[in-house]
């Protein structure tokens, strides 16, 4: 099983042509979409996150339960649930501005973890604003330094700039939760904005020297590169007719762990060992899944028989 944590929230999507600013609901919020998306390909999936008993909260719960994500470790409040208004301009990536204050998404305890995880958890992902917004930040970066070393911890940082505030301490924290990490997958752009002016790829080279075995950076269309202590391995990207990117980037993540998962290469000594076949395979099917997320308007990751019709399967 693999264990999603972190935020879920309600994503304002803009309603393509329409004349008026026109918005509708869609559950979101990264790790949620990557709980989702697991769910969808067939995954054992569970979801470990606060939600609002409001409507929202509910429409969430019902979302990962109709994709078959365990939610035994979803905590409930009576906190509203947390929205993001998208901007979707062409060839761009999406902006989101966020109106999370005081929402259940970020409160989440200490005492709320279980402990231990059961037997049947074999990796944890963690990522995105959750790892930002306090007090529940520190929550998700002490479930990723308990689990450290027994199981594989993933990590997609997914930056939000309007929510870092302070950059050089945001890096700092950054380069803390990469050290605790087997998995880190991390957007070329989410680069561009950490590390302005310095070469993406030499970058991930040095995030992998902190300790993980596998660094995926992603390019949106030119596809996917990924460092290993071994070497480097490089997918092209798949054309597809772009409605907007929302969610591509949690379709990936989605598809790299359940094709590591499907190769049984979803354990710290299996990941370190991973062949480049095997790897090369896990980015092809990560980057069919993002590019039929992005044939969509908004976080709409695809189901197994989807990606495995793209790739002839």
């Amino acid at each position: 099983m693999i264990l999603v944590a972190g935020e879920a929230l309600i994503d304002l999507v803009p309603v393509p042509g329409a004349v008026e600013p026109t918005y509708v609901a869609r559950a979101g919020g990264s790790p949620f979409n990557v709980a989702v998306g697991l769910g969808r390909l067939g995954g054992d999936a569970a979801y470990l996150g606060r939600l609002s008993r409001d409507p929202f909260g509910r429409l969430l719960r019902r979302a990962l339960e109709v994709d078959g994500v365990d939610t035994r470790f979803v905590i409930e409040g009576d906190e509203p649930s947390a929205l993001a208004v998208v901007d979707v301009a062409a060839g761009a990536e999406p902006v989101f501005t966020f109106h999370g204050e005081g929402t259940a998404d970020r409160l989440l305890r200490v005492e709320d973890l279980p402990s231990p995880l059961p037997d049947e958890v074999s990796a944890v992902h963690v990522g995105s604003i959750s790892l930002v917004r306090e007090p529940g930040a520190a929550v998700y970066v002490e479930l990723m330094r308990r689990e450290h070393g027994r199981r594989v911890v993933s990590l997609d940082p997914n930056v939000r700039p309007a929510l870092v505030g302070d950059r050089d301490a945001y890096l700092a924290r950054l380069e803390v939760m990469i050290a605790l990490s087997d998995v880190v997958k991390v957007s070329r752009a989410d680069l561009g904005w950490l590390h302005s002016g310095r070469d993406p790829e030499a970058v991930a080279a040095g995030w992998l020297a902190l300790g993980p075995s596998l660094v995926v950076v992603t390019r949106g269309g030119e596809g996917t590169t990924a460092l290993t202590p071994s070497g480097r391995v490089e997918v092209t990207g798949r054309p597809v007719t772009v409605v907007d990117t929302v969610g591509a980037g949690d379709a990936f993540t989605s598809g790299l762990l359940a094709a590591l998962a499907d190769a049984d290469d979803l354990a710290p000594v299996a990941l370190r060992g991973m062949t480049d076949d095997d790897l090369r395979r896990a980015l092809t099917f990560a980057n069919a899944a993002a590019s039929i997320a992005c044939t969509r308007p908004g976080a709409q990751p695809p189901t197994r028989a989807e990606v495995e019709a793209v790739l002839g399967v």
